[in-house]
């Protein structure tokens, strides 16, 4: 693929509680196709390939997630074509009612792919993403804490949150990367699209960016999500966390709500988003995580210890949630653990044995 014959702008969108890390590792990555690794083998740094450029709707400073203050190079108004535009991620809580506070970066989106911009979104950017109507009737990825709520409010779009990458819409011009860091792999596939996948290569080994990760829902909190509003749903959670364990805990839960079981099912749906039965394999199935991550258990005797009696079902049941199998899971997980531990005790050491100030 030949090289761009002028830089191609990416407009990085500088809305309110963006996070700083984000936003300006696109930039950073971005800004190193073409440049850095000429730099590092002793040449001298080629034409840049891209150019990023952080928007707000009025070019004036924003406050990020974590009070970081973002200085953008260019408001709504006054911001040249560009080929992408791009929402790296919001720090706001999933569910959350943001009313119209971003109308005008949604209105800016509609308007840019109209003109024919692509547009990309990262891990929540896609709350934005959602909310321009261009996502209806297409897979769509996203944080996998977002999931469940972008469901109730945009139920046209099939959101897939354990896909690291989606690409679709027209001409293939929306382009979705999901949680994390798998803003990585989106950043990689614009180097490689406008730019060809030897500069995208060069970027990735520079970095140490690995596309071959798992699925984004292997790291996710099956149990995320909080107590219910509705206060005796929040008492029948509760007891599920401490009782998951037993026999039979929908019935339990039924008998502990007092209400007919059709009717306690129905509510409980309708607060937490899950049946009574998928909320406790969720509990069920993150302390089976837990269990691979901290120790040696052989999986039948998992399955046993959080509950399931047919270690057959429990493997296919966590593959189906998880994503990988729970041999695949402890493999993956469990030498990071104890990594984490060893560098917690190694901390906790090295404070102890500090000598004392003063």
């Amino acid at each position: 693929m030949p090289r761009p014959a002028s830089p191609v702008t990416v407009a990085l969108l500088a809305a309110p509680e963006v996070s700083a890390a984000t936003l300006y590792g696109f930039y950073d990555a971005l800004s190193s196709a073409g440049r850095d690794w000429a730099m590092l083998h002793g040449a001298a740094p080629d034409a840049p390939l891209f150019r990023p450029l952080v928007v707000s709707r009025d070019g004036a400073p924003v406050l990020g997630a974590n009070g970081v203050r973002i200085q953008p190079e260019a408001g709504f108004a006054d911001c040249p074509p560009c080929a992408v535009a791009c929402i790296t991620d919001l720090a706001v809580p999933p569910g959350a009612d943001i009313g119209n506070r971003y109308d005008a970066e949604v209105d800016w989106l509609r308007q840019r792919h109209a003109e024919g911009t692509l547009l990309a979104s990262a891990c929540s950017g896609a709350l934005l993403l959602a909310r321009t109507g261009l996502l209806d009737d297409m897979d769509a990825t996203t944080h996998w804490a977002y999931a469940d709520a972008l469901r109730r409010a945009h139920p046209r779009v099939r959101w897939h949150p354990e896909r690291g990458l989606v690409v679709g819409g027209t001409s293939q011009r929306i382009v979705m990367a999901g949680s994390g860091v798998a803003w990585h792999q989106l950043a990689l596939y614009l180097i490689a699209r406008f730019a060809g996948a030897q500069e995208a290569m060069q970027v990735a080994r520079i970095n140490l960016l690995d596309l071959a990760t798992a699925s984004p829902i292997a790291y996710a909190s099956l149990t995320h999500g909080g107590a219910a509003d509705d206060p005796l749903i929040a008492r029948c959670q509760h007891w599920a966390a401490e009782h998951y364990r037993a026999e039979s805990p929908v019935t339990r839960m039924v008998e502990l709500s007092g209400l007919p079981e059709r009717s306690f099912k129905r509510r409980f749906q309708r607060a937490c988003g899950l049946t009574p039965l998928e909320y406790v394999h969720m509990l069920r199935l993150e302390e089976a995580k837990q269990l691979l991550e901290s120790g040696d258990l052989p999986v039948e005797a998992i399955a046993l210890e959080v509950g399931y009696q047919d270690a057959s079902f429990f493997g296919r049941l966590f593959r189906r949630k998880v994503a990988l199998t729970p041999a695949q899971y402890r493999r993956r997980f469990q030498p990071l653990a104890r990594q984490l531990r060893e560098s917690a005790g190694s901390s906790g050491e090295a404070e102890h044995d500090a000598p004392r100030q003063g």
